[in-house]
C-alpha cells in the first residue's frame, strides 16, 4: 500500500511538472505575438476600437506618366479609426502571459491560487476574443467587405500603423490564451488531487502503523499456540 501511494504521488508530480512546462510555452505564445502587435501598431490597442471605412476620390496630381495614372483606381477605400481600444484590453492578456511564464521559477501553487489564476486567464481569454471580434467587424465593415478578417491583413487600410500581420498575431495570442486557461484548469485539478492524496496519507498513517503492528504480532501468537511445549511448565504439585 505504501508503494502504491508513493507511485501515485510520483505520477501526480510528473503530470504537474508537465502541465507547468506547457503553461510556460503557452505563456510565451501569448506574450511574443502581443509584443509584436504592439510594436507594429505603435503601442495602440486594436481591441474594442471604433472606426469605419470611407471611400475617397484619388486625385491625379503628382508625377507619373498618363498610362500609370489611368491604371490607378479613381476611388480608394480607407479605414478611419475614430478611437483606438483601451490599453488595458491588451495589457491584461499580456499580464496573464507574463505571470504564467515567470511562475516556472516559483514553488508549486496551492489549490486556491490555481483557481484564482484560472479565473484571471479565463476572463482574459473571453475579453481578448471579444476584442478581436470587434476589430474584425471594423476591418470587414461587419461582413460587407468581399474578404474575411484573415484576408484583411493583406488589404491596404492607409493607416499610420503596420497591419500586414495583425490577424496572425492576434489569433496566435487568442488561441494561446485559451490554452493557458485549459492548462490552469489542469493545474487546479492536479493541485487538488495532490492535496487530497497528502491529506489522506496523514489520516491513514496511524491506522497503517497499527495494522502493521497487528500483522507483525500475529505470527508470534500463532507460534506460541502451535508449540505449547516451548513454554516453561509450572512447578509440579506434591500431594501428601
Amino acid at each position: 500500500m505504501i508503494r502504491c501511494a508513493m507511485e501515485l504521488d510520483r505520477r501526480l508530480l510528473l503530470a504537474h511538472s508537465a502541465a507547468y512546462t506547457l503553461s510556460v510555452v503557452a505563456g510565451l505564445a501569448v506574450v511574443v505575438p502581443l509584443a509584436l502587435n504592439g510594436s507594429h501598431f505603435k503601442g495602440r490597442c486594436a481591441l474594442f476600437s471604433l472606426g469605419f471605412w470611407r471611400t475617397e476620390n484619388r486625385t491625379g496630381g503628382g508625377g507619373g506618366s498618363a498610362d500609370e495614372q489611368q491604371e490607378q483606381p479613381a476611388c480608394v477605400s480607407r479605414l478611419i479609426v475614430q478611437q483606438w481600444g483601451p490599453p488595458a484590453a491588451c495589457q491584461f492578456p499580456t499580464f496573464v502571459g507574463v505571470f504564467t511564464v515567470f511562475n516556472l521559477f516559483s514553488a508549486f501553487l496551492t489549490v486556491l491560487l490555481s483557481l484564482c489564476v484560472l479565473f484571471l486567464s479565463g476572463g482574459a481569454a473571453v475579453t481578448f476574443s471579444l476584442g478581436v471580434l470587434s476589430w474584425c467587424n471594423i476591418v470587414t465593415d461587419r461582413g460587407t467587405r468581399p474578404y474575411s478578417c484573415a484576408d484583411a491583413q493583406s488589404v491596404p487600410m492607409y493607416l499610420d500603423v503596420d497591419t500586414s500581420s495583425f490577424y496572425t498575431e492576434l489569433t496566435c495570442a487568442q488561441v494561446s490564451l485559451w490554452c493557458v486557461t485549459a492548462l490552469w484548469l489542469t493545474h487546479a485539478i492536479l493541485s487538488f488531487l495532490r492535496l487530497y492524496h497528502s491529506h489522506s496519507q496523514q489520516i491513514r498513517g496511524p491506522c497503517l502503523s497499527r495494522e502493521k503492528e497487528l500483522l507483525l504480532g500475529q505470527p508470534a501468537v500463532d507460534s506460541s499456540l502451535q508449540h505449547p511445549g516451548l513454554h516453561p511448565q509450572g512447578t509440579p504439585s506434591v500431594f501428601i
